[in-house]
């Protein structure tokens, strides 16, 4: 992590006073004459996409966060360039070497700027911020004071050497001016650094239209060399448990330079799955921890969700109890997006399944997988969702989230005989009673108003599924809470899947596999096991779509796209249907340079 002593920063033409006294006057701020847009070599933009980094103080590159509509998050973090026992070079004014220098606690300040335009004409926010050891050297700024759906640009400097340019964006009101009409977001998730390169991200990070990026976990993995995956080497290279591992972890993936690309184009909106502390985890442990050599599991979450809110551009929920995450964001009242925390702050355990198939030991929802009592989202954050859902007056209600909410089975039969086999007890279908919860406020029973377009988005599976979100997808009947496969009668809500950044899927390239799941699950519309991507979500008051985006591979550096399947839900019909490709919107605001 650390850089070699020898190394020494490009500098600027322009000192600190320079930079940031010009600012004083607010728009009057000449940047013009300042090398502030990285160019001619001076200073590269990010990580080149081997992984070497032209900037030796912001390696990590410039992110943002957490957008609302009147703020929004930035993240970067600094590498000192000087031992903390180091005189401060000599030449520079008293209060720029101050600012410039490490002190001998390893503080840091860090300035930074916000302006409505990539040169840095207009500008709207400054300040500073001093980071140091304790914190891993991360910056996060809780930038307020914001235009509702306004794009902004914003950079730092530290210690003599200016960042990187980021883009970012906040989110629209509703009700008047800045209302949401159009809603464009790449969903991501699964990104191992061992699996290969991030190639989903670069593509991404190429598209102006996009208003955010969200991520639906797995942002890291916490395996070692050759645990999982061997394209590229893990730092450390043993499975991260400590707090010092989760943070070399959370940097070596801050380096990428696909992932610096897509941070400092597009706000990132996060949630953590399982491999953000260890695989299949849960409120008291996980498959992936072994307590006899790995220490406690509450000191090991504690280390890798301090690591997570250090390096992530992403807002603490409850100081009082970092497990909780749930969270939500309303574009206007097109959109309210709701992320759900689904492995720490409530989840009961997985159950093991004992019947024998090919593709592993299965279950049924008997006996213990019929607990009303087991949680996933544990009945604080249960009770919270139920709310946003009962009393969201959004056009369209998404639920950002790990695990498959449908029904995924090995063998299928209604719910009348018993439902099936079910294969994954880590999903919603290990959890059953909890997922009929939901449900039934999607239903409206008792007398509850129905909620109506509510779309699922997940993560976690590595593959790529379209789904409608039905109790009893083996029922043909809709008029006895069944479904018809072949008009989508009885679906009360869609789902989907998207496939992995670059953890494998898997190896089906002519579909055997994938169609060999669909006479047990009539319910799923599109099923691709075999691709490495991302969805794109475009949404406004007549449909919500979803295009599944592949990239041609993961094991080495790509720049190939294409288009593989696009499916919408219609406003009212909670259904799903083909679709084609929706269009970019018109004259997005500028990439940063």
């Amino acid at each position: 992590m650390g850089r070699p002593s020898h190394v020494k920063p490009q500098r600027t033409g322009t000192s600190r006073r320079e930079f940031f006294k010009r600012s004083a006057g607010g728009a009057a701020m000449v940047v013009a004459a300042t090398p502030l847009v990285p160019m001619g070599g001076l200073l590269a933009a990010s990580a080149d996409r081997s992984g070497a980094s032209a900037n030796a103080v912001f390696q990590h590159g410039v992110a943002s966060g957490d957008p609302l509509q009147d703020r929004v998050i930035l993240w970067t973090r600094v590498t000192p360039r000087l031992d903390a026992t180091e005189p401060a070079p000599a030449g520079r004014e008293a209060d720029e070497r101050e600012d410039d220098d490490v002190r001998r606690d390893g503080k840091v300040m860090v300035h930074f700027v916000v302006a409505l335009d990539p040169r840095f004409k207009r500008l709207v926010a400054r300040g500073k911020f001093k980071t140091g050891p304790e914190r891993d050297h991360t910056v996060k700024i809780d930038v307020t004071g914001l235009r509702p759906d306004t794009t902004y640009y914003y950079q730092f400097r530290a210690q003599g050497v200016i960042s990187a340019i980021g883009r970012t964006k906040t989110l629209p009101k509703g009700n008047g001016k800045g209302e949401a009409q159009h809603l464009r977001m790449a969903v991501v998730s699964c990104s191992n650094f061992a699996y290969g390169y991030f190639n989903a991200y670069r593509q991404i990070a190429e598209r102006a239209d996009l208003d955010m990026v969200v991520h639906l976990g797995d942002y890291i993995y916490e395996y070692g060399d050759g645990q999982y995956g061997d394209v590229r080497p893990c730092e450390p290279a043993h499975e991260i448990v400590t707090l010092a591992d989760y943070r070399m972890r959370h940097a070596q993936y801050k380096r990428d330079a696909d992932s610096q690309a897509m941070h400092r184009q597009h706000p990132l909106i996060a949630i953590w799955d399982d491999h953000e502390t260890a695989n299949n985890a849960w409120l008291d442990g996980a498959e992936n921890h072994q307590g006899d050599t790995e220490g406690a599991w509450p000191e090991r979450v504690k280390a890798a969700l301090q690591a997570y809110y250090e390096w992530m551009p992403v807002r603490v929920v409850d100081p009082a109890n970092l497990r909780r995450n749930s969270r939500s964001f309303a574009f206007g009242n097109l959109v309210d997006l709701i992320m759900l925390e689904e492995r720490l702050a409530g989840r009961a355990q997985q159950l093991d399944g004992s019947i024998p198939t090919p593709l592993g030991l299965a279950f049924t929802q008997t006996g213990a997988f019929a607990d009303p009592a087991r949680q996933l989202l544990g009945a604080t954050d249960e009770a919270w969702l139920f709310d946003k859902l009962r009393t969201s007056t959004a056009k369209w209600k998404v639920l950002g989230q790990g695990v498959m909410f449908a029904q995924l089975k090995v063998r299928g039969a209604p719910n009348a005989l018993g439902g099936g086999i079910f294969f994954n007890s880590d999903q919603w279908d290990g959890y059953q009673p909890a997922r009929n919860r939901i449900y039934d406020v999607i239903k409206g029973v008792n007398g509850a108003k129905p909620v109506n377009n509510v779309v699922v988005l997940t993560g976690d599976i590595h593959s790529a599924w379209a789904a409608d979100l039905t109790q009893d997808p083996n029922n043909p009947e809709p008029s006895l809470g069944g479904y018809n496969p072949l008009t989508g009668e009885g679906s009360l809500a869609v789902e989907f899947v998207g496939t992995s950044v670059s953890s494998p899927g898997v190896d089906d390239p002519t579909g055997a596999v994938a169609n060999s799941l669909k006479p047990a699950n009539p319910h799923f519309k599109h099923i691709d096991l075999d691709k490495r991507g991302y969805m794109l979500i475009d949404a406004n008051d007549q449909r919500c779509v979803c295009e599944f985006w592949q990239v041609d591979t993961a094991a080495a550096i790509s720049n190939v796209q294409t288009l593989g399947a696009v499916f919408e839900v219609r406003d009212g019909l909670n259904r799903l249907q083909v679709s084609s490709i929706t269009s970019p919107k018109a004259n997005p605001a500028k990439l940063a340079p």
